[in-house]
């Protein structure tokens, strides 16, 4: 009896290859170097824009793969300091609100981007890859 050999073509071989990629991606950027585990984020609770002198302080943290809070409430004329608490990782560090040409990676929890809103609206701030988004709210 004779044996057949199984050809597998090249396209499904290099499919696999990618889907592999992908997946090795996925894992690595959503993984939490160093805690062995997936990050937890803590909940944000009670007002999260804190007045404090003539400054609006905004921390951000992640929750469900995106910023939380993700609406920020802020008043035009004041200068407005946004900061990214621990549980914010990989490409949400990259923070940028294009209307207002800010874009920074914020790399520690003591970083931070200052800026006065002049015009009341709504504005979107997202990280760099547009995977994480939210809104700035100026009244």
């Amino acid at each position: 009896m004779e044996k057949k050999s199984i050809e597998i073509p090249k396209s499904m071989v290099y499919g696999f290859g990618v889907v592999l990629i992908i997946i090795a991606a996925g894992f690595f950027m959503f993984y939490q170097s160093g805690s062995g585990s997936m990050p937890q984020s803590e909940p944000i609770s009670g007002n999260v824009v804190a007045e404090t002198g003539e400054i609006q302080e905004v921390v951000i943290g992640m929750r469900n793969y995106n910023y939380y809070p993700d609406t920020i409430n802020v008043k035009a004329g004041i200068p407005t300091r946004v900061s990214l608490d621990d549980s914010v990782y990989g490409c949400f560090r990259d923070f940028t609100i294009r209307d207002f040409g800010i874009r920074e990676y914020l790399q520690t929890p003591e970083d931070y981007v200052e800026f006065t809103p002049m015009n009341p609206g709504t504005y979107t701030f997202a990280c760099s890859m547009g995977m994480g988004v939210g809104k700035l709210v100026v009244t």
